[in-house]
């Protein structure tokens, strides 16, 4: 099976906010591209094609109900409006022009996470749930991956650090970026972690003599999902 990863647009005119859900929403495993106005976003859209369209309102050039009004001609992906704008008035307009979800700044990206699931389960039900990778079947829907036909108990880390594998099979991945894309950019602790990880998944695998995760040395490691496929 090949890879599959949801693109998302921000478009907001803080550059603090761009990179913070940049780097967040990344460590959760998604594309993502960035505008600081409404007319960047307009121009990106047709060749980065977002599966979802992250927005502000109060920006420069193109606002966002302009935006918001604009994207339907050339974009069915839906819209989350995410705004200091908090009054029932700007909620209504905002999903009155066309918005399918709205969050008031400041937020928890936790909820911003959930709001995103949400939106991408119901406009691509086909393109979320459980895919089968060799012998594992990782359920994104439910955050759990199965070994064999028997589900692997995952503490939050291992599943990010073993799905990212997953969606990179045979691939050879350095400790770098498996570092940015599990524990994130900003992550200032000692990278022996990653080898502390992979010994952990190695051994609810039973996984002793590296068959399924292999070192590479001085590059990194690689899953190989199948062991035909080696």
């Amino acid at each position: 099976m090949e890879s599959f990863l949801f693109r998302i647009l921000v478009v907001d005119d803080e550059p603090s906010i761009r990179q913070m859900l940049e780097l967040g929403l990344r460590k959760e495993g998604y594309l993502l591209k960035t505008a600081a106005n409404g007319q960047l976003a307009l121009d990106l859209i047709p060749e980065f094609s977002p599966h979802l369209i992250i927005l502000d309102l109060m920006m420069p050039i193109m606002d966002g109900y302009d935006l918001c009004q604009a994207i339907p001609e050339i974009s069915q992906a839906p819209m989350i409006m995410l705004t200091a704008k908090n009054t029932a008035t700007d909620i209504v307009k905002g999903l009155r022009q066309g918005a399918n979800d709205y969050l008031t700044k400041p937020f928890h990206f936790e909820e911003l996470l959930a709001r995103i699931e949400v939106q991408l389960r119901n406009r691509y039900p086909d393109l979320t749930g459980q895919y089968n990778i060799g012998s594992f079947c990782l359920d994104e829907a439910h955050h759990s991956i199965a070994f064999n036909g028997c589900s692997l108990p995952l503490s939050p880390t291992e599943y990010k650090l073993l799905s990212y594998l997953l969606w990179n099979p045979n691939r050879v991945l350095s400790k770098s970026s498996i570092l940015n894309h599990v524990w994130g950019y900003d992550f200032e602790g000692d990278d022996n972690i990653v080898e502390v990880y992979i010994r952990y998944l190695r051994d609810k695998l039973g996984d002793k003599e590296h068959l399924w995760i292999q070192t590479i040395r001085g590059a990194g490691y690689r899953l190989v999902p199948s062991q035909n496929s080696k």
